[in-house]
């Protein structure tokens, strides 16, 4: 049984790895991996397949930038052409990326089943492009590789029940990720931090591509650098882009973007994440850190409920105070709501006994 993988993106390559190794244990599966080059420079993309020491892709595109639409419809042409070649048995897409709807849609139209590892996660907010992606991949997917039980109430409420394809929740590979990878955690080069710090991240288009919601973030980070703890921030390229345009000073410690294993160590060393992103708000979680996010909905709403995740929106305001309240706080990690680090070998095991 051939399974193509579709990767572009970070987050991708961190769950890919796992789910990779959990497949290669069954010998009657063969993994040919497909990466859409979303995310190209070296320390976005390629320095995570030689820390996580997944194979080297067999398709690499190098299809990125334009906008999303462009870049989708670019990333489709050269996947059919190498879905025709390759003549998969099933296709394998992670999360909410415009590779995942590139590669779900073409499979599709090709009548190729496809497994959607994170579905049924839902923001509820239809202006971000990620929750089109994830709507969209859920809708032509026969099996749904849920994490959470919210993700299954939410493909529920969908009426996903009545449909022929498989919910399945089966725990969040991110979190296999963590725990397999976590006791390899290097320090970044030129880290000079002596006590703890806030991490920070910041990168999605709702707030880079506004001006006004970008600086007041950029407002907030250099309260919280001022007035709680030094904060570093792995500077997307993208986002220092955004920031030279609008002109504003950020005074934060920022470092290039990181390898996984670096940001395990920023993980594991850090007094509270502040963040934009959707996977590090559950890493935080994974490593007992209070999660401030940036943004005004969130797909993780169990953290939310858990108390594990302050949603604060742009506001400046909002944002230092949140950090000045949480810094240093331990969250509770007993709740078992991310399925303890077996997701990968549940997904592989139903994989392996579809069709096979």
């Amino acid at each position: 049984m051939k399974i193509l993988t579709i990767v572009g993106a970070r987050p991708q390559f961190v769950k890919a790895a796992v789910v990779s190794k959990a497949l290669a244990a069954y010998p009657r599966l063969k993994e040919v991996m497909l990466h859409t080059g979303q995310h190209f420079d070296a320390n976005m993309s390629s320095i995570f397949f030689d820390q996580l020491l997944i194979p080297r892709p067999s398709h690499l595109l190098d299809i990125h930038g334009g906008s999303h639409g462009e870049m989708t419809g670019r990333m489709m042409i050269e996947v059919e052409r190498v879905m025709q070649a390759e003549k998969p048995d099933r296709v394998l897409v992670y999360g909410d990326t415009n590779s995942t709807l590139a590669g779900a849609l073409v499979a599709t139209k090709l009548h190729v089943p496809v497994a959607h590892v994170e579905a049924g996660l839902r923001s509820f907010d239809r202006r971000m492009p990620e929750e089109i992606n994830r709507i969209l991949t859920d809708q032509v997917s026969d099996l749904l590789f849920c994490p959470t039980d919210t993700a299954i109430q939410n493909l529920s409420n969908e009426g996903f029940g009545s449909k022929p394809v498989s919910m399945l929740k089966v725990g969040d590979v991110m979190q296999d990720s963590a725990l397999l990878f976590s006791s390899h955690a290097i320090k970044p080069a030129g880290i000079k931090i002596a006590g703890p710090f806030v991490l920070a991240t910041l990168h999605r288009a709702e707030n880079t591509d506004d001006s006004k919601r970008l600086g007041a973030l950029i407002e907030g980070l250099n309260a919280i650098h001022r007035d709680t703890a030094p904060v570093v921030l792995p500077l997307h390229p993208r986002t220092r882009a955004a920031i030279d345009r609008l002109g504003q000073r950020l005074v934060v410690i920022t470092i290039d973007p990181v390898g996984y294993l670096e940001m395990l160590w920023l993980l594991q060393h850090c007094g509270l994440v502040l963040t934009d992103s959707g996977g590090v708000q559950k890493e935080a979680y994974f490593f007992e850190k209070m999660c401030v996010t940036m943004r005004d909905t969130t797909e993780w709403t169990e953290l939310v409920e858990l108390g594990a995740n302050s949603l604060v929106g742009a506001s400046s305001e909002a944002i230092s105070a949140a950090a000045s309240v949480n810094f240093g706080r331990k969250v509770d990690t007993e709740a078992s709501v991310y399925g303890g680090g077996k997701a990968a070998n549940r997904i592989a095991s139903v994989i392996a006994g579809d069709g096979a």
